[in-house]
């Protein structure tokens, strides 16, 4: 059940020189990205006099990371759940992915675990590795902190798991997808990068807003080309994924656009207008922003290093990617004076006796001193 160093040693010798270095790139902006976005472990102020106070972030003890194997293999999400998690300073860090047909692990996603350092890698389905995770058998650890995408099987396992302790990072369903568009961009980038993120499965949504009608009709009309360059399976999901969950809705202003993509909040949401940091001003609901025709959504999965574990299902109105933030505990600090004591024991003394706690009281009075 637990992968050995010896599949390791197979797994480096069945990926390519070129894979091995793209990984280690990903891996070297995401890393690079979570650093910046890391904060202080410890930050204080004096807010006024005898009054200091702040935050301590503390990175969780151990998280599990289950990687999907369903439609694919995904060592990019591997990369994008742990490395937060490894700069984040998380101790124990297992990987859960199911095994493929002959009972292996993906030799990419070994690789990318051994650079990250992460030696706890264990084969297990979808139902199974959540369980195994979330309580522990023999050979797997039990872990306080679940992240990683799946099936429906998967997230209802997630959802159970949660009554017993255990807290689910993001639920992370099937991938959605927004072009905001005007007539200044190019109809062949536009129509591929719909075909970006339909292609990963017949539940995704794909989704351009435009107030050029042109400019659909156009786009409409280039999409047969590209979907004729996928392979069959990957065709089929893009084909499926446009015609139940996407499409071109045409609006009249750009400000309308803004106003819907923040109504739907998409996972991904890609600006490709002649000012796309005016519209980005625009935009209060998205997972990720990528903003001209320049970055395309697959910039965002791979190489960026942002973020592409990203909330789906309208959650992005209320929640965040997965980052390093996202593996850090934020504990606040204080520490009064006696005359910071003395400058708030008034409060203290009012709404105490007003919510009839005369203990609240009685600590502060015990120490004396008045404002």
């Amino acid at each position: 059940m637990r992968v050995d160093r010896r599949e390791i040693r197979q797994a480096y010798e069945a990926v390519d020189g070129g894979l091995r270095a793209a990984l280690a790139s990903s891996i070297e902006r995401a890393r690079r990205y979570n650093e910046w976005l890391r904060p202080p472990g410890l930050t204080l102020e004096e807010l006024e006099p005898g009054l200091t106070a702040g935050v301590k972030y503390t990175p969780v003890t151990g998280v599990g990371v289950y990687v999907p194997s369903g439609k694919g293999a995904f060592p990019s999400t591997f990369i994008t759940l742990a490395t937060p998690a490894v700069v984040a300073g998380v101790e124990e860090i297992i990987a859960v992915l199911p095994p493929r047909k002959d009972g292996s692990a993906d030799p990419a996603v070994l690789v990318a675990a051994d650079l990250l350092g992460v030696s706890q890698i264990f084969r297990a389905n979808g139902v199974a590795g959540i369980a195994g995770l979330a309580f522990g058998t023999a050979t797997v650890p039990r872990v306080e902190l679940l992240v990683g995408p799946g099936n429906p099987y998967v997230t209802a396992a997630q959802i159970v798991v949660q009554s017993y302790g255990v807290r689910v990072l993001s639920f992370l369903g099937p991938t959605e997808s927004m072009i905001i568009a005007d007539e200044s961009a190019d109809p062949d980038r536009l129509a591929l990068d719909l075909l970006n993120e339909a292609e990963h499965g017949a539940d995704s949504a794909a989704l351009l807003v435009t107030p050029s009608a042109a400019q659909a009709e156009e786009v409409r009309e280039r999409l047969p080309r590209y979907l004729d360059r996928l392979p069959a399976q990957r065709r089929e999901f893009a084909e499926a994924a446009l015609s139940r969950y996407g499409g071109a809705i045409v609006v009249d202003t750009v400000e309308e656009a803004a106003a819907l993509a923040n109504q739907y909040a998409p996972e991904h949401l890609q600006i490709a207008t002649r000012d796309p940091y005016a519209t980005l001003g625009l935009i209060r609901n998205a997972g990720e922003i990528l903003l001209g025709q320049h970055t395309p959504f697959s910039a965002g999965n791979y190489a960026i290093g942002v973020p592409a574990a990203l909330p789906t299902s309208g959650f992005a109105r209320v929640t965040s990617g997965v980052t390093v933030l996202s593996y850090l505990k934020a504990t606040s600090v204080a520490h009064l004076t006696a005359e910071g004591l003395a400058r708030v024991r008034p409060v203290i003394e009012r709404l105490g006796r007003y919510e009839e706690f005369p203990a609240h009281v009685l600590a502060v009075e015990a120490r004396g001193g008045t404002a």
